[in-house]
């Protein structure tokens, strides 16, 4: 009879890296963040600077010795991280949706349609004829070209609502149409890249095949509909007891259960766990039973801890030494082309066919623009399925980074040009007094 031994602990000197790893990275990004956004930027440019810093892109290269021992390329000592970043992005992910008013895009209704179905089919299309046309050597070992190009059109399309909506508070604009109308398109572009995501990457888990596509709609089906029937009855009993629970913490404890069963349960079903995490957050915000003050202990830990965390991890992976050869740089420019043209052109053409004046095009265009955190999290799950290759990477985390820069600047100076109506004043001093607009 054999008898299972205990599973040996974490190495001492595996866990001492670990920790030096990250409280490093977490120092950096509170240092280089704040300092983003004393620049007018998103804290997230200055977070993901952390990680090219401390990367291949700089210390490998200035004190190769100390980022050995500090970041080695041991694949154990490195998942560790990985992990941590992980749990992150999925809390992120889940919390966001939590936050999405699915009323405030029915109210919107045809402008937010037309923003919204302009911008993610024109940057989609562009992204899948440019993924056909790139060379071989980009292509991730495991990537076939359709997935490839599903894959790189579906990081054209993506907008970033957690980056959107700093932005827009950071500059007093989520009281005015504007801001409330890129908030609403951008949340309609969200779900339908959360879909796409996870259909391309089962295709990339199992291959391009009919069965495969069939399959992850169906399973993709099977979780709405369990998060708007059962799932949501469970959840909003759920909440209630938590939030009669003596324990402070209970509510938030409840939501960080749910988001990471149904991660893991969609992780299962071979499709993506930021998939199940944002299906959890938008099940809890349905349930009725959300008390946002509650959730204010897990989003300051995830905001201000885990979220930096992995977007400084996403930053040691790219490796912008690579844009010193030809190829790459070229490749950069184009992609960060088409990115600019599809999304911003895109979510203009439809601002101005749901009859707003330029001014309210151009702003709504730069908003819709910024792809900040949904394009690290798209990239991040491309090169842990081989569908890109560190070259790819690099260039899809720079259109993540340069978007969100260009975003404030062009926003600044269309909304110079936009008369605040009535409803704008009304809206921005029930928001002063704390009230629900």
């Amino acid at each position: 009879m054999l008898i299972a031994l205990p599973v040996a602990p974490i190495q001492s000197h595996q866990l001492l890296v670990f920790l030096l790893q990250v409280g490093l990275l977490l120092m950096l990004a509170l240092i280089l963040g704040r300092l983003a956004a004393r620049c007018g930027l998103p804290a997230v440019v200055g977070e993901l600077c952390v990680g090219i810093v401390l990367g291949p892109s700089l210390l490998d290269h200035v004190a190769p010795d100390i980022a050995g021992w500090l970041l080695p390329k041991d694949t154990g000592q490195f998942h560790l991280l990985d992990a941590a970043g992980q749990l992150g992005v999925l809390l992120l992910v889940g919390i966001t949706g939590v936050e999405l008013d699915l009323g405030m895009v029915r109210r919107r209704g045809r402008t937010t349609l037309a923003i919204s179905l302009s911008g993610l089919l024109l940057p989609l299309g562009l992204g899948i004829g440019a993924g056909y046309l790139v060379p071989e050597q980009f292509l991730g070992g495991d990537g076939e070209r359709p997935v490839f190009a599903l894959f790189l059109g579906v990081a054209m399309c993506v907008s970033a609502i957690p980056v959107i909506t700093k932005t827009l508070s950071d500059m007093n604009l989520l009281h005015r149409n504007v801001g409330q109308l890129t908030l609403a398109a951008g949340m309609i572009d969200d779900i339908v890249g959360w879909l796409m995501l996870s259909i391309v990457s089962a295709m990339a888990t199992t291959g391009v095949h009919p069965q495969t596509v069939g399959r992850s709609i169906m399973w993709i089906a099977v979780v709405i509909g369990f998060a708007a029937t059962v799932g949501r009855v469970v959840t909003r009993i759920g909440l209630r007891r938590a939030n009669r629970a003596a324990a402070a913490g209970a509510p938030a404890a409840f939501i960080a259960v749910i988001v990471l069963l149904a991660s893991a349960a969609t992780q299962s079903m071979g499709l993506e766990a930021v998939f199940g995490a944002f299906v959890a957050g938008i099940m809890l915000r349905q349930s009725g039973a959300v008390r946002m003050e509650l959730l204010a202990p897990i989003r300051t830990f995830v905001l201000a801890v885990l979220a930096p965390l992995f977007f400084a991890t996403a930053g040691l992976r790219a490796d912008l030494t690579a844009l010193r050869r030809p190829e790459v740089l070229l490749l950069a420019v184009t992609v960060l082309f088409i990115a600019v043209v599809g999304k911003f052109v895109g979510a203009f053409l439809g601002a101005r066919l749901g009859r707003l004046d330029r001014w309210e095009a151009l702003a709504i265009g730069a908003g819709m623009n910024s792809r900040g955190v949904i394009e690290l999290v798209v990239a991040s799950v491309g090169l842990r399925l081989g569908v890109l290759t560190t070259e790819s990477y690099t260039v899809v985390v720079l259109v993540a980074v340069a978007t969100s820069v260009m975003a404030p600047p062009i926003l600044r100076f269309a909304t110079r040009r936009i008369e605040q109506t009535t409803e704008e004043v009304v809206r921005a001093r029930l928001s002063a007094a704390g009230v629900s607009g």
